[in-house]
């Protein structure tokens, strides 16, 4: 069996494939070697799906978020060889799953617009040009983790309209105080702050809710996309949830940038698991 993941801050996906062609699916808790040391992903990876394969997995291909540097990939190797001791283990970044997933062999530009952002202009083979990916402390612009913050400041603030306030009030019962222990004493407060773009993009008819989102998005093509040459010229393709289900918004702000966005899929997964079918 070959085992494939994509595996973002939040989640992974996975999909084993039989040498017959047959496929199976399940999902983990994400991955990050940032955000979490190799005894934090071991302990992940024990779970029952996986474990439930173990006599079988003879390659892994794991790509994801945080596996750009040599040091993490390793931190991520020995994890999963950990679990599967005589597998041969790949690991890449999520930007070339996403290039892979929705560019195929065409060149364009692979964007990541999840928990985190990311990017890169990709050759049809090679990811051969990226930008700075530092987290959500000092990037993620358009991610969830970027607009989850900017929402949270402006209700510490009081800056959002009165209407949307009650309504988090009501739903999360939020106080500062609770905002503070989840982002400065509890783990992945990335994930905590992307997870109120749930209640940005179900309120996106609401012009405060929208404008959050298109500024995100016109902040990530800034740092992102108009660094890359001839970027007006090539195709832009999005991977994420956040892009996903607020493609309507990211399309207005590449209209309005005159810049000419293609493909836009929640997850990576189907075409990395096509891409590696072909290889078997």
């Amino acid at each position: 069996m070959i085992l494939i993941a994509d595996s973002g801050s939040s989640k992974t996906d996975w999909r084993g494939i039989q040498t017959d062609g047959t496929v199976s699916q399940f999902r983990t808790v994400g991955f990050n070697p940032y955000y979490q040391s190799k005894q934090d992903m071991i302990a992940g990876l024990n779970v029952p799906p996986l474990l439930a394969v173990k006599q079988q997995v003879r390659e892994v291909h794991f790509y994801g978020a945080g596996c750009t540097s040599e040091s993490n990939q390793e931190s991520v190797r020995q994890a999963i060889n950990s679990l599967y001791p005589e597998a041969q283990v790949f690991v890449d970044h999520d930007l070339l799953a996403s290039a892979r997933a929705t560019c195929g062999h065409e060149a364009g530009i692979a964007c990541i617009l999840g928990t985190g952002s990311n990017s890169g202009d990709y050759d049809g083979e090679t990811i051969t040009q990226s930008r700075p990916s530092p987290g959500y402390l000092l990037g993620d612009e358009g991610g969830g983790s970027y607009i989850g913050r900017q929402f949270l400041q402006d209700f510490i603030y009081d800056d959002m309209p009165a209407a949307i306030r009650e309504q988090v009030l009501d739903i999360y019962n939020l106080s500062i105080f609770d905002i503070q222990d989840n982002v400065y004493k509890k783990p992945f407060p990335n994930r905590y702050m992307a997870g109120f773009c749930t209640f940005i993009t179900q309120h996106k008819s609401d012009p405060y809710c929208y404008q959050l989102l298109y500024k995100g998005f016109k902040d990530f093509f800034h740092r992102h996309v108009m660094r890359y040459e001839q970027y007006q010229k090539k195709p832009v393709n999005f991977v994420g949830s956040i892009a996903f289900f607020n493609h309507d918004v990211l399309r207005k702000v590449g209209e309005d940038l005159n810049i000419q966005i293609k493909t836009v899929i929640e997850t990576p997964i189907a075409g990395l698991t096509l891409y590696h079918q072909k290889k078997i």
